[in-house]
């Protein structure tokens, strides 16, 4: 009797030595889900990509949007780094909007009218308010971001754990958009925060609102300034746009320029801005 027990007692020792070792090497042998410093980063990849190809994505795609990115400390640094919007009003629409800015988005209103006139028609959203967006996100394509990879920065901004949430989806998209034909892994460079063109389209929206106005097959959010104004209108209209009525603060449009851009600032920007313009 007593050397059964003590055989049990060895057994149940060793048992719960190995059950010990195996939780001590479990978190070892599990990808991270996030890290905050970039520890991890080459597994956590490799699960997305077994992701994303359980959500339908080729080979090919998951190839050439993925293959060779790496986690980018500098788009973590610009993240935490987002002071404009802290500004009073006045002080960013100081820094944002100038007497130059304005005068060359008229410039542009009469330049694209019969497009912006085919928008208005089609989505209801009136020319001034697409045009300011256009204005603030890029100068109206003349300042379009640092040229970033736009999958590795929004791979980074999903690894990390501050907004993982928010940005697996857009990283999901960006992959449906170079499988849809829409634009080239190569093609995809833009904002740090892995914004595309030159309003500044996140991948997700781009899958669902990007439209393509010049009938030339492809959504392109990157050249074709048909489909940059009308992209635009149909995202606005898509969250509530009500044609015809007023965009000032208290109104459904204001509402919706909300759905835009959260930035209270911003949205009365946009809303100053396009009363310039008009």
């Amino acid at each position: 009797m007593v050397v059964r027990l003590k055989a049990l007692k060895g057994a149940a020792t060793a048992a719960v030595t190995a059950f010990v070792l195996l939780a001590v090497n479990a978190p070892a042998a599990v990808a991270k889900s996030c890290s905050n410093d970039g520890t991890g980063f080459s597994s956590w990849l490799e699960g997305f990509k077994a992701k994303a190809a359980s959500q339908g994505m080729s080979q090919s795609t998951i190839n050439s949007t993925l293959g060779g990115i790496s986690y980018d400390r500098n788009v973590i640094r610009l993240d935490r780094n987002q002071k404009s919007f802290k500004l009073s009003f006045d002080q960013f629409y100081a820094r944002r909007v100038s007497p130059q800015l304005i005068s060359r988005g008229r410039q542009k209103m009469a330049q694209h009218r019969a497009t912006l006139d085919r928008m208005e028609k089609r989505f209801g959203v009136p020319a001034e308010i697409v045009v300011a967006i256009w204005g603030l996100e890029t100068n109206y394509g003349s300042d379009r971001g640092q040229g970033k990879s736009i999958v590795q920065s929004l791979a980074t901004l999903t690894y990390d754990c501050r907004r993982s949430a928010f940005f697996e989806p857009q990283l999901m998209a960006a992959l449906r958009i170079v499988q849809n034909g829409d634009m080239s892994a190569s093609q995809l460079r833009g904002g740090w925060a892995g914004e595309i063109g030159q309003t500044q389209f996140l991948p997700l929206p781009y899958v669902k609102y990007a439209v393509d106005f010049d009938g030339n097959g492809h959504r392109d959010l990157i050249n074709s300034v048909p489909d940059i104004l009308a992209s635009t209108a149909n995202f606005l209209k898509a969250h509530g746009w009500a044609a015809g009525q007023d965009w000032h603060p208290g109104t459904k449009n204001y509402a919706v320029i909300g759905e835009w851009n959260a930035a209270s600032v911003y949205q009365r920007t946009i809303s100053v801005m396009a009363d310039k313009l008009r």
